[in-house]
């Protein structure tokens, strides 16, 4: 399975503390905006996606269609393709959108009760 960009999201209280931390730890703001409620932070091919107010938990991301600078690639599967897969395997889909295609997402959640996005954006 092709999955994409991967980042770590993380459900944070304070964005603007949370992106001062991170560029501490060397990462340089990369993306979204404190107006927005996100942030995504990067380090060379590390993403660290931060959420004030959106999700409840930390969760694994995965962007089909895009590498690591969020750069389109040419060669990608589509997250609808993914979700038919996991339901195939037996693994029950969340919080599903999207359409028949372009952008769409859903979460799967792992055994240990960890939750994984996976997110198309195009």
């Amino acid at each position: 399975m092709q999955l994409g960009a991967f980042s770590v999201s993380l459900a944070v209280c304070d964005l603007s503390k949370s992106i001062s931390f991170y560029e501490d730890l060397g990462f340089a703001h990369f993306g979204g905006t404190v107006e927005h409620g996100y942030a995504i932070m990067k380090n060379e091919e590390t993403l660290i996606g931060l959420f004030q107010g959106m999700f409840e938990a930390n969760m694994l991301t995965f962007n089909p269609r895009w590498d690591q600078s969020a750069g389109e690639v040419d060669s990608f599967e589509d997250v609808r393709n993914i979700k038919a897969k996991m339901i195939s395997a037996g693994h029950t889909i969340e919080h599903e959108q999207g359409g028949e295609s372009g952008p769409a997402s859903f979460i799967v959640v792992d055994p240990d009760g960890n939750q994984i996005l996976i997110d198309q954006h195009r």
